[in-house]
């Protein structure tokens, strides 16, 4: 797999990745997402991916954008994240420069229709509305609050439905012009291509991209001293929670020792987390752990589900699987065994041409810099018992500990005699 990165005069970046495969993905990431927002506007990245599938110059509805890549047979849609966003199409590889067009359009021609905006407020709010009635997921959104509160990193990607109500087509076009420019963006074609004439098609279309200064972002702050709990009360059978840790950002080395952790605690049903939940104590049907990094913060934090009257005992379990990392050193055996399942996981993932897009292109958006899989994997068999039990020491300790959790408590006081580490 030759993977090959061009910075075009203009400072637009082009990654493309030849794949023996019958399809091709491409894919546009943008360096912004709702780190880049101020609060009267939090949500607007992601109401402004929503609208450019609302019509361009050349396609001046939804319907003519939606028949003509439903007509082809793709798989197309678009993602917002704390730091970017993305638009993509994935298709049979003959339709490689239809898609190609369809995507440049939508990213580069948006017509922002006033009418369509104020349509649209009501499917952001639904949205926001769904999220919110599915615990599992929303309490990763109050976890980012209690870790980051009242900036930009803590706030809903998807913003508030105050905000989203009062924003209008200036809005739009304000924030458009800022970040939607060469510097920031990174075009992704993964898959059946011709690597020279692909590069060559996507210099063209993009050829009139706005050149101004990319906008920047506000730096996270990082404020905590003691440990933090966030509950929000809901009327559940079960109560969802994420527990977990500060980190560091992206660019720090550590981060592989890092993934190797979360892998202990929480990938595969072999898993320490899942062993000790799932089949010692018979609770929680999910039970994972994720590290998450950006280009200035990051944390590691196990998620999961339980029956009302064992969480506390669940919370106290999972700190003990923290703790156990600081004070034991992990076999040879266990580390070995979690090292082939990070790295088969990941090859097995990166089958399909748009996962391969996503992941060269997520670390170049990120970090500005490419890894392959190859690489990545030789970096995990280098970690050892010692890496993990010196960063577990580094990290888990009670001033960067937090937990989020949807449930029936009125109380987080509940948790106090339980929420500590020795």
């Amino acid at each position: 797999m030759k993977i090959k990165k061009t910075i075009l005069s203009n400072k637009l970046r082009i990654v493309s990745i030849p794949m023996d495969t019958p399809t091709v993905t491409v894919l546009v990431l943008v360096e912004a997402g709702s780190n880049y927002e101020t609060k009267d506007i939090n949500g607007l990245s992601h109401f402004l991916e929503h609208m450019c599938f609302k019509g361009t110059k050349k396609r001046p509805t939804a319907l003519h954008i939606t028949k003509e890549l439903d007509g082809i047979g793709a798989q197309y849609n678009a993602f917002t994240s704390n730091e970017y966003t993305g638009y993509y199409a994935k298709v049979e590889k003959k339709h490689f420069d239809t898609i190609l067009d369809v995507v440049s359009d939508i990213y580069l021609n948006p017509v922002f229709d006033e009418h369509e905006v104020e349509k649209e407020k009501g499917v952001i709010i639904d949205e926001i509305n769904m999220y919110e009635d599915m615990p599992s997921r929303h309490v990763h959104d109050l976890f980012a609050e209690v870790l980051y509160g009242n900036q930009p990193a803590g706030w809903n990607v998807a913003g508030t439905k105050e905000i989203v109500r009062n924003m209008s087509r200036k809005d739009f076009v304000l924030y458009r012009n800022k970040h939607y420019v060469a510097s920031s963006t990174i075009v992704v074609i993964a898959g059946n291509i011709n690597q020279t004439k692909a590069i060559e098609k996507v210099k063209k279309k993009f050829a009139e991209i706005p050149t101004s200064n990319k906008g920047s972002k506000l730096k996270v702050k990082e404020l905590q001293k003691k440990p933090e709990i966030i509950l929000k009360h809901k009327k559940t059978d079960q109560t969802h929670l994420v527990l977990g840790f500060r980190a560091f950002d992206a660019f720090n080395k550590k981060r592989l020792v890092l993934e190797v952790i979360a892998a202990i605690l929480g990938s595969g049903m072999s898993s320490r987390l899942f062993q000790k939940l799932r089949d010692e104590m018979g609770v929680g049907y999910y039970v994972r752990a994720n590290e998450d990094l950006y280009t200035d913060h990051g944390s590691i934090a196990v998620s999961t589900g339980v029956t009302n009257s064992r969480a506390r005992e669940v919370v106290k379990a999972i700190l003990k699987e923290f703790e156990r990392l600081k004070y034991e050193v992990v076999s040879n055996d266990e580390l070995n065994k979690v090292k082939e399942h990070l790295i088969g996981t990941m090859y097995l993932q990166l089958e399909p041409t748009d996962a391969i897009a996503n992941f060269y292109g997520g670390q170049e958006v990120v970090t500005g810099k490419i890894k392959t899989a190859e690489e990545i994997a030789k970096g995990i068999k280098k970690v050892t018992p010692q890496q993990v039990q010196e960063l577990s020491k580094e990290l888990f300790n009670e001033k960067g500990l937090n937990i989020a959790m949807i449930g029936p408590f009125k109380n987080k006081k509940v948790f106090d005699s339980v929420f500590k580490l020795k």
